[in-house]
This record gives structure tokens, sequence and C-alpha cells, in this order.
């Protein structure tokens, strides 16, 4: 693990595989950091990939920066990564809001993309109720802390029979939402509250784009990444089963296949 300051805050990240091997870097959600991605880094780097995965501003290890936090800052932070790592070009992945920071990312650096990789995530801008809830949330976080938010959403982070049937990924989850700073979190929120629609950003999108949902994700549907594809006619979607919110880690060999295979197919070889 190591770390860089960018605008005032130390970011963490971890940059394992082969120096040469072609960069992906793996964007968190919310409220999770980096070892959400552990999964992946491991069968990703067995494979000759470069994975890249940073903890967000206001999670993991990574400082808080109070008030808001809009997914441009995000956005903002991955480029100054790369420019510090002396990458050019990356695949970029996220799952839920990495997955919108992914493609904040592709419209601010879209020459920086090699590929795209958007798991359980969704494209419009917020509804005028998602922006309420989302601030009620953050009001909540700060005044009452992780716990009882997290105890309210992981069965529907993962699809609720997972919840028991994996019990150490749902262990692995709560851990995650319990230890994040309530002031990076409710950051996050409120800045998401404001993003902008993504569907014109995606229409001109010309790399490779992967689309990963999990068959019982509950927040971002499958009608939400079938949205996604509408708009970017050549992305190639996949439905994870026996899965919600977090394919990559309730069905990690699955996920891990699906994510290999269009590496292989669509990036590796151009």
């Amino acid at each position: 693990m190591t770390r860089i300051t960018v605008r005032g805050a130390a970011l963490h990240y971890d940059d394992v595989g082969p120096s040469h091997g072609v960069a992906v870097v793996l964007v968190h959600g919310h409220p999770f950091n980096r070892s959400l991605w552990a999964p992946q880094v491991t069968a990703l780097t067995g494979a000759g990939y470069r994975v890249i995965t940073p903890d967000l501003r206001g999670y993991g290890e990574s400082d808080v920066t109070a008030g808001t936090v809009y997914l441009s800052d995000f956005a903002d932070d991955i480029a100054a990564l790369l420019d510090h790592l002396g990458i050019e070009q990356a695949v970029i992945g996220g799952v839920s809001m990495g997955g919108q920071i992914t493609m904040e990312f592709q419209r601010q650096y879209g020459q920086r993309v090699r590929a795209l990789v958007l798991s359980d995530t969704s494209a419009p801008a917020e509804t005028e109720e998602g922006k309420a809830f989302r601030n009620r949330l953050a009001d909540r976080l700060l005044a009452e802390g992780m716990d009882g938010y997290a105890r309210d959403v992981i069965d529907k982070m993962l699809a609720a029979y997972n919840v028991t049937a994996l019990p150490e990924v749902a262990e692995q989850v709560l851990g995650m939402m319990r230890s994040t700073d309530p002031r990076g979190a409710a950051a996050a929120l409120r800045g998401r509250a404001e993003r902008p629609d993504y569907r014109p950003t995606l229409t001109g999108v010309d790399a490779p784009v992967l689309i990963v949902v999990g068959a019982d994700d509950v927040f971002t549907p499958l009608g939400e990444a079938q949205e996604i594809q509408r708009h970017v006619p050549h992305a190639v979607l996949r439905v994870i089963d026996k899965a919600g919110h977090l394919p990559g880690a309730e069905r990690p060999e699955q996920f891990n296949t699906v994510l290999l295979d269009f590496l292989a197919q669509q990036v590796a070889s151009r």
C-alpha cells in the first residue's frame, strides 16, 4: 500500500501486478474501500494485468474531505493518481457509485480510457426525490454513525439470501461499511446527489465497455444495466446469477471469468 497527496488529501492505494501489464483501475462504491476488490486483484494479477485499487477520499485509509465531494472530484483524484504512476491509459472500472465515478472519468478524461467496466450502476442524473433522500441520509450518518445504516442495507448490498448463505462475505461488507468515516460517506452522498446525466457521455464512448449486474440487485436492477447498453450498443452485458448489488464479492469466480474474458477478447489484443 502506498499513498499520494492530492489537493490536500492523502489518498491510499495498492498498485500490484507486472508494471508492463495492461493497467486496470478498480473503483469501489459507497461506503466501502479498496479491499472490496481483493478477489479481482488476485485474478487479474494472476493473468498478467497491473491493478490499481485506490481508497477514494473519505473512505478506507484515505483522508476525509468534509462537506461535499462531487463525483468529478473523485475522477480528478484518479487522473492525478494515473499521472503519478506514469500511466497514460487504463481500463477504468467501478461498482455502484464507483461505476458513476467511472462514467464521470469517461466524461472528463475519455482519451485516457482504454475500456470501461460498469458494475451494478446507473447512468441518469439523480431525481429530486433521490437528492432529498441522499441528503437526509448524509445527515443521519453524521448524527448516528454508520452502524445502524449498515444493518439496514446489508440485505440490499448483498442479495438477501446471501447474507446467510455467505456469512464471511456479509461480515466483510458490514465491516467495510461500519469502518467508513461518516464525514466521508456524507460528503460523497451530497456530491452524488448532484451528479449529471451520464447517458450523453455513454453515447459517445468508442472504447470497449463491459456492463455487469447481479441478477437480484435491488439497488440498480437489470433494467438499469439495459439502459446503459441502449446508449452503448457495442457494450457487452453480463448478468451474474445468485448475486445482488456486489457480484464481485458474492460470486467472485463468475465475475472474474466475465471480466477476464472481456479483457482478453476486447482489450489485451487491441
